[in-house]
This record gives C-alpha cells, structure tokens and sequence, in this order.
C-alpha cells in the first residue's frame, strides 16, 4: 500500500468522515471542540491524573485554584488543536497565512540567504502542527520537519496528507543523519520538535526543567555541531482562538563549536521553559514527562 496516496478499505467511512468534517470552517468546527472538551475532561477525564501531577511538579508555588484554572484552559486548548489539525486536512495557503503570524522571520532569513540548512528546535506548545505548514506558505524556501512514523497504516496516511498538504517536506527520523549530510548546504529550513521524553537507553543528557531532574534528546544539536548549522528556538503562542504568533530566538549560529557541551540542548530547555511560564495552558501536558529517574552516577 502506497501510504501517500491509498486508503485500507476498512478506514474508507472514517476517511470519509474527517474529510467531510474537515471542509467545515472552522466557526463549526470549534463548535466540534467545544463538545470535544466537556467529553474529553468532564466525561472521560482522559489522562487528567498525568495532566495535573505534571502542573503540580511543574508549578509548585501556584495554588490549587491556579493549578485547576490552567488545566481546564489546557484541556480547551487541545480539544481546539484536535480539530484545528483535522481543518489542515482541507485548509487552503490563504487562510493559514491568515492565522499564523511570525514576528522575526528576518532573523531565519538571514542564515538562509547565506545558503544554510537551519534547524528550529520546538515543543508541543500552541498547534505544533500547524507550524511546519505555516513556514511551508510564508517562507520562499523549502520547510522541512522531522517525524517519527505513527505504527498504523490509516492514520500516518492521515497525518502525512495533512503535515505536506500545504507543501512542507517530510524527513523520517531513522533518516535524518543521512539527510542533513546529502543537503548540508541546501538553503533551507528543518523543524525539529526536541521536547520528547527519550527512551531510557537513549538518554545521554539531564538538566532541571520546571523544578525536575528532566533528561532531552540531542539530536539537534548534535546535527548543528557536525554540519555547523545554525539553531533557532522556536516560541509558539495562541494569541486567539485559530491564531497563533511564531517567535524565532537565537540558540546558535553555526560559525564554531560551543565553548561548553550540550549548551545548545541547555539553551533550548531554558528558553522553553521560559516560554512554558508565559503561557502554562498552551503546552501539551498529557503526556508522562517525568517518567524517568535520573540516578547518580
């Protein structure tokens, strides 16, 4: 099965109902989201144990009013990026232009005029997958972004339609070394996502992160370092319902080595938790992100 372009007849009524819901605009389909909520927190309660565990360890000082204040916004927030991402599906450039505004993008455009790759590092803050389709219509270079391949077949096909819809490119992860070292001067724009928790035997760097010993991937930076590319951090905040405000800030530029290892990983967890402070509710929070115990030694 060509995963681009087929769809497993036993998914054809499901397709055919996220394609439909899809073509709706989006003042109905917040309708969907807000259904989406009461269902999701109050009926299912899904994974509020994790949600609020996660606020509690990551804002201690604030009370339990607070904390429950900005849980019901963060469940509002992803029922609204469930069918924001469904909208991608059928949404045309125009209106994506519309809704994404980036504040600095000169600040990209100046490393891509020398004719470099560059690398944003970001986080599942706001709608992470509006970004990449975002850059794919503002920017006059190719926009990248790094994926890990979901393991069933009918909703990669779902999610690869929707992440290249607007014209992004896509790049496995299990590729992406031998990528960057085909493309190293190609001038254009790689999106990484380098919140994820790594797998245990994969951890090779901790920092304390919103008050826990957290450990990070370093694949980005490791990539910046061997092909001397330069890092942006990525800030992505909701300013209204369906709009979203994108902030590129300086990590490195790619001309030398780092004077201390690991200090591009350290910039981007202080510059996403700063990030994560302004604005707790527009973070992805269901997720265990503690779920590893950093041992001495």
């Amino acid at each position: 099965m060509n995963k681009h372009t087929n769809i497993p007849p036993l998914y054809y009524p499901l397709w055919l109902l996220l394609k439909g819901l899809s073509l709706l605009p989006l003042s109905m389909l917040y309708l969907l989201a807000d259904f989406l909520y009461f269902v999701i927190y109050f009926v299912l309660g899904y994974r509020k144990k994790v949600v609020l565990n996660n606020l509690q360890r990551a804002f201690p000082e604030k009370s339990p009013e607070e904390i429950q204040q900005i849980t019901k916004a963060f469940y509002r927030q992803f029922a609204d990026v469930i069918v924001e991402t469904l909208k991608l599906l059928s949404m045309d450039a125009a209106e994506m232009a519309r809704r994404i505004t980036f504040t600095n993008q000169e600040l990209l455009d100046d490393f891509v005029q020398q004719g470099k790759t560059v690398i944003t590092m970001g986080s599942h803050s706001s709608n992470w997958e509006w970004v990449l389709s975002a850059g794919a219509v503002q920017f006059d270079f190719p926009a990248y972004g790094v994926y890990k391949p979901l393991n069933n077949a009918f909703f990669e096909n779902f999610m690869l339609r929707t992440r290249s819809k607007l014209g992004a490119k896509l790049i496995k992860m299990k590729d992406t070394l031998r990528d960057f070292a085909a493309n190293r001067n190609t001038p254009r724009v790689v999106a990484m996502l380098s919140d994820q928790t790594p797998l245990k035997s994969e951890i090779t760097f901790w920092t304390t992160f919103l008050h826990q010993d957290t450990p990070f991937y370093e694949g980005a930076e490791k990539l910046a370092n061997k092909f001397g590319l330069p890092v942006l951090f990525l800030d992505a905040h909701r300013t209204s319902r369906g709009h979203y405000t994108l902030t590129f800030e300086l990590i490195s530029d790619g001309k030398k080595d780092p004077a201390e290892p690991n200090s591009i990983t350290e910039t981007f967890a202080r510059k996403l938790e700063a990030a994560i402070r302004r604005h707790p509710a527009d973070y992805l929070w269901t997720h265990k992100r503690w779920k590893h115990r950093k041992l001495e030694g």
